[in-house]
């Protein structure tokens, strides 16, 4: 039995730590300066709760940090503050060349570092999400989660690489979806949404609902995938390729993050309107 920590177990983070405590692990996390909704998600899913993150990093083998990825360097450097020295996941969606200054800086100080890129949505159902890994230790991290229903897949050994295969993967699936919500608003400012929709239906039926569905589904996260499409805009600019379309992806996703807490999935034309400025 390992004893692991989930930094930030949000949605996404607390079904990672559900698949180490299905494999047999504790789990710990802290509830300082943490949300209701984030209590409750870790007290039903059995996570123990220490009091402070010197604690944390006292008892742990195994820190796994799951954040909103502006805040990727400053867990670590929290992590490092309290003399750290075991091993480290940061499973964020930040590019490759950040991850690999992230990796270099934890290293100094003697924490060992594995590269995790998270494909897929919450880990609640078999098959559907994959926890990609690169660095020296990544075994580890897989051994975490054997029977759980997070999936593992070690890529390679570089740091850097689980990033890059999830940059470019986000760069399709959400860089398409905040480019249709664009679209959308587009049309309807223009008043040819419906003619946009019939065209649509002859070339492929049924792919105006699909995209309907994908833009209202979104506004959910859209606050978090602004900031993945600036990592991915920076992974494509340090690769030689133009960064503006994921920039204006993150700000299609910029202008749908006051659904953030809402109730219950929008109404289409509530997302088009907060778009359209």
């Amino acid at each position: 039995m390992t004893t692991i920590v989930i930094i930030h177990p949000g949605e996404m983070g607390v079904s990672v730590a559900a698949s180490a405590i299905q494999s047999g692990h504790r789990v710990l996390w802290s509830g300082h300066s943490r949300s209701e909704k984030t209590r409750q998600r870790a007290e039903a899913h059995k996570l123990i709760e220490v009091s402070s993150l010197t604690e944390l990093c006292k008892q742990s083998e195994v820190i796994l940090s799951v954040c909103p990825p502006h805040a990727a360097e400053d867990v670590a450097d929290l992590v490092v503050e309290q003399n750290f020295k075991g091993l480290y996941l940061d499973a964020n969606a930040i590019s490759p060349q950040r991850t690999i200054q992230l990796g270099h800086q934890l290293e100094k100080h003697g924490i060992n570092f594995v590269d995790g890129g998270i494909i897929g949505g919450p880990a609640w159902k078999p098959g559907e999400t994959r926890l990609y890994l690169a660095g020296k230790d990544a075994q580890v991290i897989a051994d975490c989660f054997a029977n759980g229903l997070l999936e593992t897949q070690i890529i390679r050994d570089e740091i850097g690489k689980a990033s890059a295969l999830k940059m470019c993967y986000a760069a399709y699936s959400k860089g398409t979806t905040a480019l249709l919500a664009a679209i959308l608003a587009t049309a309807e400012s223009l008043g040819v949404r419906d003619d946009l929709y019939t065209q649509w239906e002859l070339d492929e039926p049924g792919f105006t609902n699909q995209v309907n569905g994908r833009v209202k589904r979104v506004t959910s996260k859209a606050w978090r995938f602004e900031g993945e499409m600036h990592e991915i805009a920076e992974t494509f600019y340090k690769s030689g390729l133009p960064e503006g379309f994921h920039k204006a992806a993150a700000e299609v996703y910029r202008r749908m993050a006051g659904f953030k807490d809402a109730d219950e999935v929008p109404v289409l034309e509530d997302v088009l309107s907060a778009l359209v400025k």
